[in-house]
């Protein structure tokens, strides 16, 4: 690895860090370039490129004459990016799709599910403005939500949203509604 690529890491790092401790949120300005040059002791063409690589995964933005802005990140501009090229194999795509299940299954596993949560269930089932994707996705949010798992969660999510960059398995209603049939 050259010494240019080891700095441009570390300053990516560093504004990576800079971000979540000094708790920017969308919207938040942040330091210029001179500025972040400065507080990371790197070279201005070091910072440049740090923050090109970010902003091309869009967590942030910069406004001409303005400054440069924390974006309402979420994960799935990383997945959109990263999907393109992880998911060309086939043998991935099953992998993704066999993991996605034992999650899914671990949390239908629970005992019991509160009658404001049965409730949510019904009511995303009956709802026919979602697609058959969407209807997946906020089924088992209620699921994984119950289980009080955030890792559990963020890996399902993250999954998900890796899912969806390809051919997935299509539930029909009377899968989820055998599921809520265990919690009546």
């Amino acid at each position: 690895m050259s010494e240019r690529s080891k700095v441009y890491q570390q300053v990516l790092s560093e504004i990576q860090r800079l971000i979540k401790e000094d708790g920017y949120l969308p919207g938040d300005k942040l330091p210029s370039e001179r500025q972040l040059s400065v507080q990371l002791d790197a070279a201005r063409s070091s910072v440049r490129e740090a923050l090109r690589a970010i902003e091309l995964l869009g967590i942030i933005e910069t406004r001409q004459g303005e400054g440069t802005y924390l974006r309402d990140y979420q994960t799935y501009h990383a997945v959109e990016l990263l999907a393109s090229f992880v998911l060309q194999d086939s043998r991935i795509q099953e992998e993704l799709r066999q993991a996605k299940k034992i999650l899914e299954n671990h949390v239908l596993s629970i005992d019991s599910l509160s009658d404001q949560q049965l409730k949510q269930l019904r009511e995303i089932l009956a709802d026919s403005s979602l697609s058959k994707e969407e209807k997946h996705h906020h089924f088992f949010l209620v699921f994984f939500k119950a289980n009080d798992n955030q890792l559990l969660l963020r890996i399902w999510r993250l999954m998900q949203d890796f899912s969806e960059n390809i051919e997935q398995d299509v539930y029909h209603d009377q899968y989820y509604c055998d599921m809520l049939k265990k919690y009546n």
